[in-house]
């Protein structure tokens, strides 16, 4: 407890070896920080500047990239800070704030690959109805919601937390994840059930609702033609590779706390670098290559580069 300012800091110790190798790793998160920001935007940026990208399915692919740069930048400027300070500290209270967007935005993630399952199936397998359903309205209703709702809901949790007495202060990880309910004396049974009703609403319910939707869209497009067929494979690989990659990231967050003790620090520490590392670059990267207007777009730009 800082007597002056009467801030209470908790240790954040999940680096490996950060003093022998601190620049190093702070090379390697800077670089990767700037490749998300730069790749993220470069797609968003041709979705805004070419008119016929002014569809509902890549206006949530940029709602999509700008969610992992917001979520990127939760994350890796705190993260840089950490591995040129001699101490890896953070106040509890800031520690809830990353918590808050770390979790917020995850549950933002998956309800925009929900809303991306449900364009697909309505384009898909009601394509009359298509222009009726997928309005203007229809999507703003769905980006607000998307970050709404997990806000809301986290929100909870977080604010129960913030008046519970702490017993520890050393947090067995690099960024305040949900390791932050083993700091207190006590756990809350009403902050556990306000945990879990997150959980369900933010993650596994819209990632069974993605599962369905998918499961439809294939059984109707292999009774189909084979354009159909065509097209929902082109469509639809790359959103089920990212919610591939993200679920098993959410995953794996929400078991390291029941094996808490049984996990090598080693292998937390490699873990946890998977979802700050790579995934923010997975889905510009699926997203440039699998989708094929994206793709066209790109080509050009790059070959405008190379003639000037």
């Amino acid at each position: 407890m800082d007597d002056e300012a009467n801030v209470t800091y908790v240790t954040l110790s999940g680096y490996v070896e950060v003093q022998k190798y601190r620049y190093l790793y702070f090379l390697i998160m800077f670089t990767v920080y700037i490749l998300i920001l730069c790749c993220n935007f470069t797609i968003v940026c041709l979705i805004w500047m070419h008119k016929n990208l002014h569809e509902p399915m890549y206006v949530f692919i940029a709602a999509l990239l700008l969610n992992s740069v917001a979520f990127s930048t939760a994350m890796y400027p705190k993260l840089l800070i950490d591995l040129l300070s001699e101490e890896q500290i953070i106040s509890y209270s800031a520690c809830l704030f990353q918590f808050f967007l770390f979790y917020s935005l995850s549950g933002s993630e998956f309800l925009l690959l929900s809303a991306m399952a449900y364009d697909r199936y309505v384009s898909i397998c009601k394509p009359l109805q298509y222009p009726t359903i997928m309005r203007k309205t229809t999507i703003s209703i769905f980006l607000v919601l998307a970050w709404l709702l997990p806000a809301c809901q986290i929100a909870v949790p977080v604010i129960l937390s913030a008046d519970m007495k702490l017993c520890y202060l050393t947090l067995k990880g690099m960024f305040c994840n949900n390791s932050i309910y083993n700091l207190n004396c006590f756990n809350s049974s009403a902050r556990s059930i306000f945990g879990i009703i997150a959980l369900l609403n933010t993650g596994l319910l819209p990632f069974l609702f993605i599962l369905f939707t998918y499961i439809r869209i294939l059984i109707i497009s292999y009774q189909s033609n084979r354009n159909v067929r065509k097209k929902a494979a082109q469509t639809c690989l790359p959103h089920l590779l990212v919610l591939i990659s993200f679920s098993c990231l959410c995953a794996y967050d929400v078991v390291i706390v029941r094996l808490e003790s049984d996990f090598p620090r080693t292998a937390r520490f490699i873990m946890t670098l998977q979802a700050v590392l790579y995934h923010p670059l997975f889905n510009p990267i699926i997203y440039g290559l699998k989708m094929k207007e994206i793709n066209k777009h790109l080509k050009r730009l790059f070959c405008q580069a190379k003639v000037i």
